[in-house]
């Protein structure tokens, strides 16, 4: 009996530890040393990854957000040395896709071009830009290993978390006491944005400037989603697609031998050019354009698209890029094409169809970033714990009313002199297109006063430009050469 009793008493205290261990620390931090080699220097860092709290007005958590700090060691002066913060997009995806696969020092064992490899893991990144700045990747509540307090239930105050508006206020919030913690106020800041990242740092721009007194050097927006067009809909939001079409059927060697005979360089211009100038005015006019120039326009969009111009004049001009997906390779192998990025192929149930039934792209990717983010943290840099990593977390639904971010970011960039723009992009992304991306960045400052301080660079990939090798080491010297070259030097910021 005495045997049982005891029995029992170590199985509820075990019960209950793991219970304990189910929930993460609101505040805590574990600390790991690394090196790594960065175009050929041996590189000596620190890894701290850890979760640090959002308080409420009366200073009680509402959330603990998780986090993963990387820094360089043997810096003599911290204060010159630049801050990355780093955030992916969704809304509600966890900050694993470029810690682990762009910037960081660790990055994904894949092929060259992005394809998954067994056995799963990590290896050294020898691009990343650890070696001139400090780089911290932020998980937003609810995805990675970020929580509200509590996790469910009708007291958590979703208005404080799930929304453009409210996302921006508590990140920078969040950001002010990260950066006095670290103590890193001296030091020049940058944001770097994937996806819907890119609305989020447009947004932060401003209200670290002018609610938490933070400026910044780069905002850098990484295949942004700009909800002014994505959602809009209309003629320029359909005719900006046009570019990405051309790009994809290069890609899969379906367009006409005049344009397949040239490079992806010389074609997308031409495509560009009518769409701003010939396409997005016909798709204006909608049913009192007259039947010759409609048929005109449809066999033009035939020859940049790959489509069929029949397909073309039912859709009215108006090709949705569900159906390009679905149809761009329905005579040629019958294959879909990956919607975030076009490069990679999927097999549906049937040819016929005005969509695909999943996207290839994001399939592959969930199939190698999943498991390599779950061991990194937990054996690479020792941060235990039970609680699942959400790739993807529930924050849904999302309030995207009184969407001003692209007016933020241009009113922070006026008050602010130093602050310069980078804007990257995968010719085959198929849902934040590079020409969305450019038309964007266009559309900030309209008096065009600033547009030397803006500028784009394009990958010959898709959403995650970076998963190519060639192009991961590209998109990383870019950014490299950004941060140096908007460091000031300590040049006045004045106009």
């Amino acid at each position: 009996m005495k045997h049982s009793i005891l029995f029992l008493a170590s199985a509820l205290m075990t019960f209950q530890i793991w219970a304990q261990e189910r929930k993460l620390p609101i505040d805590t931090t574990v600390t790991t040393q690394h090196s790594v080699n960065i175009n050929g220097t041996p590189i000596n860092y620190t890894a701290t990854t850890g979760t640090q709290p959002v308080w409420d007005e009366m200073g009680k958590p509402i959330a603990s957000l998780h986090y993963t700090y990387y820094t360089r060691n043997n810096i003599k002066n911290r204060a010159t040395r630049p801050l990355l913060f780093s955030f992916n997009g969704g809304p509600g995806s966890g900050s694993v896709w470029m810690h682990l696969a762009y910037t960081g020092p660790r990055v994904l064992k894949i092929d060259d071009e992005g394809y998954p490899v067994q056995p799963y893991g990590v290896k050294e990144n020898p691009f990343s830009v650890l070696d001139v700045t400090d780089i911290v990747y932020i998980n937003p509540a609810n995805t990675g290993y970020s929580r509200t307090i509590p996790e469910k239930g009708d007291e958590v105050d979703r208005d404080k978390f799930f929304g453009i508006n409210a996302d921006i206020k508590y990140l920078a919030e969040w950001m002010n006491t990260f950066v006095t913690r670290n103590n890193r106020w001296r030091s020049p800041k940058y944001i770097i944005g994937e996806s819907y990242g890119g609305t989020r740092v447009m947004g932060l721009s401003l209200a670290l400037q002018n609610q938490q007194w933070m400026y910044l050097n780069g905002v850098i927006m990484v295949s942004p989603a700009d909800y002014k067009v994505i959602r809009v809909g209309g003629p320029v939001s359909s005719a900006l697609n046009l570019p990405y079409y051309t790009a994809a059927a290069w890609h899969h060697k379906a367009l006409p031998p005049e344009l397949q005979s040239k490079d992806l360089l010389e074609v997308l211009p031409e495509s560009e050019d009518y769409t701003i100038n010939t396409l997005i005015p016909a798709i204006a006019k909608g049913g009192f354009i007259s039947d010759n120039e409609r048929n005109t326009v449809a066999e033009k969009m035939a020859h940049y698209s790959g489509l069929d111009k029949k397909d073309i004049l039912d859709h009215n001009l108006d090709v949705p890029t569900r159906f390009f997906w679905k149809n761009l390779l329905k005579e040629k192998g019958g294959y879909n094409v990956g919607r975030l990025d076009s490069r990679y192929l999927g097999i549906d149930r049937q040819l016929f169809g005005d969509g695909p039934d999943y996207s290839a792209e994001l399939t592959s990717w969930l199939h190698s970033f999943t498991p390599a983010i779950n061991y990194y943290l937990q054996e690479e840099l020792n941060f235990k714990t039970d609680i699942k990593y959400n790739m993807f977390g529930p924050v849904r639904p999302w309030n995207n009313d009184d969407d001003n971010t692209r007016d933020n970011l241009r009113q922070a960039m006026a008050q602010n002199p130093y602050l310069n723009v980078l804007v990257q992009s995968g010719y085959y992304d198929g849902a934040t297109t590079y020409f969305n991306a450019k038309y964007t960045m266009w559309q900030v400052d309209p008096s065009g006063r600033m547009k030397d301080r803006f500028e784009f660079k394009g990958y010959r990939s898709g959403h995650m430009m970076y998963l190519r090798r060639e192009d991961l080491k590209k998109a990383n010297d870019d950014l490299r050469v950004f941060i140096q070259r908007t460091m000031t030097q300590g040049e006045s910021a004045k106009y």
